[in-house]
């Protein structure tokens, strides 16, 4: 009897192996899991004027935000009406359940502190910090 999908296997691992050819090796890249309203891990780190991919995995049943930037952004923030943020990559919705990616880049080390900003997150806890360091 032939084995219909034998012939595939071959296939497939050639896929594999090229799947990972033309990727960015120069960009980091960083997981963020949000978890009983908490960032994990609290600090990730970035290279001043290089780009990082941020991974933003919401775990919990609720909806959550990831503001990153200087006290001028949180103040903004603290105070803003804005429910959804999808069009700056330094601000983003992560709605319950799911996984956003964004990448950033700043230009000036230093410790940016990334924060939900829902009624009440901050308070709990959610916050954490993205330190840039020199090149």
């Amino acid at each position: 009897m032939k084995r219909p999908l034998a012939g595939l296997i071959p296939l497939a691992a050639a896929a594999l192996l090229l799947g990972g050819c033309g990727s960015d090796a120069s960009a980091d890249q960083e997981t963020i899991a949000i978890h009983y309203s908490h960032f994990t891990p609290e600090l990730v780190t970035a290279t001043a004027g290089q780009p990082v991919t941020i991974e933003l995995r919401n775990d919990d049943p609720i909806a959550h935000e990831w503001i990153v930037g200087d006290e001028e952004v949180h103040a903004k923030h603290r105070t803003g009406t804005e429910t959804v943020h999808d069009q700056v990559p330094t601000e983003v919705s992560v709605p319950p359940l799911t996984t956003k990616w964004t990448t950033v880049t700043f230009d000036q080390p230093g410790d940016y502190l990334y924060i939900c900003h829902l009624p009440g997150h901050e308070q709990y806890g959610m916050v954490g910090t993205l330190r840039v360091l020199p090149k």
